[in-house]
């Protein structure tokens, strides 16, 4: 059934019905659709469109679709329609004739396609908090069952300074929370209802915009008209919120490739979230993290895709704005799977703490703690670093790691080193020095730790 033939003389092509037709994706929007047109009936029942007992029967009957919708049980594939908002409309007049023409008094589907993908991107959003919440608990719990593990920290991807693992693990906590800021910023400036926007100007009718946004769960009406049917700014966002979040994931998922690798060992990975080879018996594949790393490019193609769509569009609706829910639809599938793989991954984590003991170790690490204790023995900074590298080339040639060297070795590069040199060359104090606020040290990193710990328990 179509919303618009009336002054037509022909039908739409079979090509152009292919390029235009979007229920084969919009149907997603089913519940929201139907939710939306029970609250459109109240609306325009109390306008005096219909009478009291008309609504009732309308509203019934779409109680009886949502039923349908929330139990997949529409029969779409059996549809010739052109979009969700005229399968509904259509499945409304074949139950109860021309009562179901009036139910679209006053609304356009560019006011209702608005509001049924704002409250999909509700629903969906506040889901993804949840998803983003338990991959925090999941690495503050690996954090807290490791809270003794040193490991190399990198830049460069070459070992720089030891690190404790919760102390890595935080640093993607701190990613997570960021995460979760912005949805929750995203949640609040999208709490707006367009209905009753109409096609770009408003209703004749005196509906009740607050009363409508509220029985669907907004804050409060969308203020202009033109902006409620032509803004996408909230599916940009939320696509932002998504790469920026899988981003995250990739890094993590990076890292702990390296950490597993036969390289590095400093992690195995559970059977249940890695694959084998088809060829190579031995092997034991990260694939879990791969395909989050992987993911991010289809993630990311979705928030430039809807950016340059976006970018020539006058006021107010137009067409090419249906491309803005594939994308979107897909982005948010992906980005919840790898939230919840990852979770699965990091609960099946264990490290090897003497292999991450050994390698933090290694690569003259505490090279900086000599160009400190230099420092502290009244030596420039500038000229204890010489001092330290000339130390870490002496090493090197001799290929033993600093703190085996002996004093008169040390001693050859400056006179200040004395034997308590050896104490700050050890691998806690190393970590442990550092206790700086956001430094890796025991005393912050448990304080932090502990923190996250206590959000845990608050279920936040």
């Amino acid at each position: 059934m179509g919303l618009w033939g009336g002054r037509f003389q022909q039908g739409s092509s079979n090509m152009f019905r292919q390029v235009n037709d979007s229920l084969p994706f919009d149907r997603i929007l089913a519940s929201q659709d139907i939710r939306g047109s029970i609250i459109w009936s109240k609306a325009i029942a109390k306008a005096g469109v219909m009478s009291a007992q008309e609504q009732e029967k309308i509203e019934a009957t779409l109680n009886k679709l949502l039923i349908k919708a929330e139990n997949d049980e529409l029969d779409f594939d059996a549809s010739s329609e052109e979009d969700i908002h005229s399968f509904v409309e259509a499945a409304l007049i074949e139950e109860l004739g021309d009562l179901g023409r009036k139910l679209h008094t006053g609304r356009s589907r560019n006011d209702q396609v608005a509001t049924d993908f704002r409250l999909w991107c509700k629903e969906h959003l506040e889901n993804l908090l949840q998803d983003l919440v338990k991959v925090k608990h999941a690495l503050t719990k690996s954090a807290d069952v490791n809270r003794e593990v040193i490991l190399p920290g990198y830049t460069h991807l070459q070992r720089a300074q030891p690190v404790r693992y919760p102390h890595w693990c935080l640093a993607y906590i701190e990613m997570f929370k960021r995460d979760i800021s912005r949805v929750q910023d995203l949640l609040i400036r999208m709490d707006q209802c367009p209905l009753g926007s109409g096609a770009l100007a408003g209703t004749v009718y005196a509906i009740d915009r607050q009363e409508i946004a509220e029985q669907l769960g907004f804050k409060s009406p969308c203020l202009n008209s033109l902006d409620a049917v032509s803004d996408r700014d909230y599916v940009l966002e939320l696509l932002f919120c998504a790469s920026t979040s899988m981003m995250h994931l990739s890094r993590m998922a990076e890292d702990l490739i390296f950490f597993n690798s036969g390289e590095a060992g400093f992690i195995t990975l559970g059977d249940a979230v890695t694959s084998g080879s088809s060829l190579m018996p031995q092997k034991k594949n990260p694939d879990a993290l791969e395909l989050i790393r992987g993911k991010c490019g289809r993630v990311f193609g979705s928030l430039q895709g809807l950016l340059v769509t976006m970018k020539g569009l006058p006021l107010a609706y137009n067409k090419d704005m249906q491309e803005d829910k594939e994308g979107a639809f897909d982005a948010v599938n992906q980005w919840h799977i790898c939230l919840c793989i990852a979770s699965e991954v990091i609960d099946s984590i264990q490290l090897d703490s003497e292999r991450c003991a050994q390698a933090a170790r290694q690569g003259y690490a505490n090279a900086t703690e000599m160009a400190d204790y230099l420092v502290e023995k009244g030596i420039p900074f500038r000229t204890a670093h010489d001092i330290s590298g000339q130390i870490v080339l002496a090493a090197i040639e001799q290929n033993k790691p600093i703190e085996a060297l002996s004093l008169p070795e040390l001693q050859q590069y400056s006179d200040k080193i004395q034997d308590d040199v050896y104490a700050i060359l050890e691998l806690d104090y190393l970590v442990d020095k550092r206790s700086i606020l956001g430094g890796t040290g025991a005393q912050p990193v448990f304080t932090a730790l502990q923190n996250e710990l206590d959000q845990m328990q608050q279920g936040s």
